[in-house]
């Protein structure tokens, strides 16, 4: 933003630096806290009577801390491995902010190439195992849902479920489209796009997902729409 302001497209190596570390850090804590309400879902519609004993407030300030926590180690250690890297070809990143893929291409050393794949090929396995977390945590939910007797009740547990099942398309899909795409389709503008999407659209539309489904803003903007003067 701030060089959108002043019209730059120049950064120093220590905000460089710590871009990715907010990033990675950023990116990892929303992944955490997405697969820690797939538990919080799947406690409160399979396991309801046990919901105060294993979600409690003290046990919810745990979780939220080790995903902040794991979240800042994790980006701890891709900054420092990212930056122990040699920039042999020169110091143009072409993004609108320092990606680490895109400084792996500033490297020259194949040595630390492949430790940098070793720490990526590490996180990449945390995400897996966090989406086969929440795949098989609304596999249980759903059974429970289509178990239940009362359609107030199915009602009830889906909407509780739908706005994190979009929040959960909207990250992941963003995310695996910008890295897992192929390489014949790849090219700068596409690049710049794809990146664009998975870093601002998630974090803008997220809020709207969730309030969207409140009561009570419902009602507010429905009373505010009813009082604006037409014209």
């Amino acid at each position: 933003m701030a060089n959108s302001l002043w019209d730059t497209k120049d950064i120093s190596y220590q905000g460089c630096a710590s871009q990715v570390l907010f990033l990675i850090s950023f990116f990892d804590a929303e992944y955490s806290l997405i697969t820690i309400m797939a538990c919080d879902r799947y406690v409160a519609i399979c396991k309801p009577l046990h919901y105060g004993t294993l979600l409690g407030s003290r046990a919810c300030a745990q979780m939220a801390a080790a995903a902040w926590g794991s979240g800042f180690l994790h980006g701890v250690l891709n900054m420092a491995n990212t930056f122990s890297l040699p920039l042999c070809q020169g110091n143009a990143v072409d993004q609108f902010f320092c990606e680490i893929p895109q400084i792996l291409k500033l490297s020259g050393s194949d040595s630390d190439y492949h430790r940098e794949h070793a720490v990526i090929g590490f996180s990449l396995c945390v995400f897996f195992c966090c989406f086969v977390f929440i795949l098989l945590s609304y596999v249980q939910i759903f059974r429970a849902v289509f178990r239940m007797p009362s359609e107030h009740g199915r009602h009830k547990a889906s909407s509780t479920c739908l706005p994190h099942l979009d929040v959960v398309s909207l990250f992941l899909s963003t995310i695996m489209f910008a890295h897992l795409k192929p390489t014949s389709i790849s090219s700068q503008s596409l690049d710049l796009v794809v990146s664009f999407l998975y870093s601002v659209v998630p974090p803008t539309v997220n809020p709207l997902i969730y309030s969207m489904r409140n009561q009570e803003l419902k009602d507010t903007v429905r009373k505010l729409s009813e009082n604006f003067p037409y014209e």
